[in-house]
């Protein structure tokens, strides 16, 4: 009897080149083959027994966890999150219904100068500034909070959604001040954004200070109670103090007309 050996032999004795080629064409087309048949079969079981899941194409950014207000008592300062998506973007504004102008993404310098486009282009029709932000440069979150107070405007956090850092300056500038529920208000150090001279730490320390007294002013010109900056400066700039349903209506951050709707 011939051998499989043998008769490899004997095949490629005729001409070894062709019958070469033609062995590894035919290995080629049983690996995909094989390959097909796995395929068809289904990936195999976990290490656990369960089916292994397939990554979601497309998913949406939640809020993050550490926003939560609703949390029970306990440590309050919660690790700064980092923005996902359209948020880790520079603010973008869009007009809605019911006379709403929505105020998506981080605060830079320049929002305000925006925001001020908005309003001068649709000043009859913007009655509420609708807010969802980490926050970002003071010295335009507190340009946008006062543009806003001039023009007689509300101010929104909605249901689910986080104004952060900065951003709060902004909600404060509302005449009349809504935060949804589960919406996560949150404050922390203010803090410069590295340039590339540097400088004294004297100078720093100066630029802090005149930062905090503008914001402090800020806070009582809009009736604020200015117990929500001392929550500010205690917490570290990689923190966020969330404030709870109860202390958003008595550091008056929400008016009485909004905390009175369900």
């Amino acid at each position: 009897m011939t051998t499989l050996s043998q008769r490899v032999h004997l095949w490629l004795s005729g001409n070894p080149e062709d019958a070469v080629l033609r062995l590894i064409f035919r290995l080629l087309i049983l690996g995909t083959v094989a390959a097909l048949a796995y395929d068809l079969a289904g990936a195999p079981e976990g290490r656990d027994g369960g089916q292994q899941q397939e990554t979601a194409p497309f998913s949406l950014p939640a809020l993050p966890a550490v926003l939560s207000p609703w949390l029970p008592d306990g440590d309050r300062l919660r690790p700064l999150p980092q923005p996902d998506g359209a948020l880790r973007q520079a603010m973008t504004f869009e007009l809605v219904s019911g006379g709403r102008l929505q105020a998506n993404g981080t605060i830079t310098p320049g929002s305000a100068e925006a925001l001020g486009k908005e309003l001068a282009r649709h000043a009859e029709y913007i009655k509420t500034v609708v807010l969802n932000s980490p926050g970002g440069s003071v010295s335009d979150a507190l340009a946008m909070g006062r543009m806003i107070r001039d023009h007689k405007l509300a101010t929104e956090v909605e249901a689910g959604k986080y104004c952060a850092s900065s951003c709060p300056l902004v909600l404060f500038g509302g005449l009349e001040r809504r935060v949804g529920a589960k919406a996560a208000v949150g404050v922390h150090q203010v803090f410069a954004v590295k340039s590339t001279e540097a400088a004294a730490p004297r100078d720093q320390m100066s630029d802090a200070q005149r930062i905090s007294a503008r914001c402090q002013r800020h806070l009582r010109d809009m009736g604020i109670d200015l117990e929500v900056w001392i929550r500010a400066m205690e917490t570290p700039k990689d923190r966020l103090f969330v404030f709870k349903p109860e202390e958003l209506t008595r550091y008056g951050i929400v008016t009485a007309a909004a905390a009175a709707k369900p």
